[in-house]
């Protein structure tokens, strides 16, 4: 993979989405759903504005910046479900999940340092109760 860990932080990588949804496969013709390890990947914006600008139909492309807070299932592995916001608290990352369609939201605490992730034992039915409790969020015992 080629996100690194540095000093517990994250450093960004890069990658090309289309428009419509999707990366970029490695094969640079194919955009999959999820960004996986089969997306192609850049350690710098310029590195991915190079094979943007080689692409015969790259109007539809951009680059995007990947991290742990816009795409936290690439960075926790264990992180399931559809994840509906995020947000960092020090040294984590704090979402909201849908663990599967239509069940009870969750939030997700997961750890930048550790990849270790951990759901709240609380499940919120509604929107609004997830809100306050996601805007609210402290790491203490839940």
């Amino acid at each position: 993979m080629a996100n690194i860990l540095f000093k517990g932080l994250f450093v960004p990588i890069f990658a090309l989405q289309s428009l419509a949804g999707g990366f970029l496969d490695e094969d640079l013709q194919h955009f999959n759903k999820k960004f996986d390890d089969w997306c192609i990947q850049f350690e710098d914006y310029d590195d991915a504005m190079d094979i943007l600008q080689t692409l015969e139909n790259s109007e539809g492309t951009v680059v995007v910046e990947i991290t742990p807070l816009s795409y936290p299932k690439y960075f926790f592995s264990q992180l399931n479900g559809i994840i509906h916001t995020t947000r960092q608290i020090e040294d984590k990352i704090i979402c909201v999940v849908e663990p599967i369609m239509g069940a009870n939201f969750r939030i997700a605490i997961c750890n930048i340092n550790t990849k270790d992730v951990r759901l709240t034992t609380t499940h919120y039915k509604t929107i609004p109760s997830i809100e306050t409790a996601f805007a609210n969020f402290s790491d203490d015992p839940i």
